[in-house]
């Protein structure tokens, strides 16, 4: 019996252990950096803490070359391919948002900017190729500093895509590979929707809107029975296909029987006076698979897209007024996504979860999520900011 009084009172005093100032220190640092921090480090976190300086003491943690190799590493890898498989190797999506976490720039870039960032000379890598990810294997196989090596460039600079078709991580090679590859491209919208608003599809269901601009290779009656298009298809097809049609010019190309895996690939984009043999125009043959499905429906002749989810059940998105609804190519409708309410609730969202590892769960909870996503928003999209929130706000769990 006393033996057991005693791990009970052991265990309800676990928990208070956390509430001093050195404790809550040591949590923030833990949190952020994925490692202990170190005497010298945990004791100027807890006279920051001790003088009300939450945030500095988090920027101390963040100072750790960890945070980004591993913090931000597992964080970002996932949304880098299907399986989200947070053991997929460092690329040039990972590599690029962990450079726009360092070097404070505007999160919303991610989905726009003409931006990627390789090693600088002192990795002594492999050069960065758009036929081969052996740069970015070779800076994790040697465990390589990523706060230290990383330095920013431009996709424009490196690749054969002019810098007004670069759109951030969706025109990076990792992107290309995972989401561009065969298909329809609509799997790159798709993704970014769950990666980046935190949504799929179903969750934008909305039947309401014109099925104008669905493609041809949608049946109009699947099995037979045009009640299923009516109620179902229509209800993301209507909102996705004017979308997706942004990345009309865009396919991930490789050699199908001698690189199945399309490991040796890179990302081929028309330019101005490419013509498609198959399409007659800069659009990519693969937006015309199965077009005799429905040949009634929309044919794709160009990369403007529309955005018909700014009215109707999606509307709540919080899609910012001041852009236009319509564009043409991936950066212009990327600036559309980054600039809606939901992406900047995603990312608050996404962050949160990662650092106080749960989600939001009552009320106090998401008080604090709309309040990191004000100041998200208000302060130039800095995400460690959020990082820094997040760990201040979990410090005492």
């Amino acid at each position: 019996m006393l033996c057991w009084a005693f791990i009970a009172a052991t265990l309800f005093t676990i928990p208070s252990a956390y509430s001093g100032t050195r404790e809550q220190a040591k949590r923030i640092h833990d949190r952020l950096a994925g490692v202990p921090p170190s005497s010298i480090v945990l004791e100027q976190m807890e006279n920051l803490m001790t003088d009300g300086k939450a945030r500095e003491a988090a920027d101390l943690a963040m100072s750790n070359p960890a945070f980004y190799s591993v913090t931000l590493k597992n964080w970002i890898t996932p949304w880098t391919n299907e399986d989200s498989d947070v053991f997929a190797p460092l690329n040039d999506y990972t590599a690029t948002v962990i450079g726009i976490v360092r070097d404070d720039i505007d999160f919303r870039q991610i989905l726009s900017g003409d931006l990627l960032y390789i090693a600088n000379a002192s990795a002594a890598v492999p050069a960065y190729s758009i036929n081969s990810n052996a740069h970015y294997q070779a800076l994790e196989d040697q465990s390589a500093n990523l706060k230290e090596v990383l330095q920013a460039t431009t996709q424009s600079a490196l690749t054969a895509i002019p810098a007004d078709a670069t759109a951030g991580v969706m025109t990076t090679r990792a992107a290309a590979k995972s989401y561009f590859k065969d298909g329809t491209n609509r799997a790159m919208f798709r993704f970014t929707l769950i990666n980046h608003l935190c949504t799929d599809l179903e969750g934008l269901k909305d039947t309401s809107r014109s099925p104008d601009r669905v493609r041809q290779d949608v049946s109009r009656s699947p099995g037979g029975d045009s009640r299923i298009f009516n109620n179902s298809c229509v209800g993301c097809h209507s909102g996705m296909d004017p979308l997706a049609q942004a990345f009309a010019y865009y396919n991930y190309e490789y050699n199908l029987n001698g690189d199945p895996d399309g490991e040796q690939g890179s990302l081929q984009y028309n330019q101005a006076g490419d013509i498609d043999a198959a399409t007659g125009s800069r659009v990519q043959k693969k937006y015309q698979i199965n077009s005799n499905n429905f040949p009634y429906g929309f044919s794709t002749n160009n990369d403007n897209w529309s955005n018909y989810w700014r009215q109707g059940l999606n509307k709540n998105l919080g899609w910012d007024e001041s852009l236009p609804a319509t564009g043409s190519g991936a950066k212009s409708m990327g600036q559309e996504l980054a600039n809606s309410q939901q992406f900047a609730t995603c990312q608050v969202t996404k962050v949160f979860e990662n650092i106080c590892l749960r989600s939001p769960q009552n009320a106090a909870d998401r008080t604090q999520i709309t309040h990191m996503t004000n100041t998200f928003t208000s302060t130039g999209y800095n995400i460690k900011q959020v990082f820094a929130d997040s760990a201040d706000y979990c410090k005492g769990e």
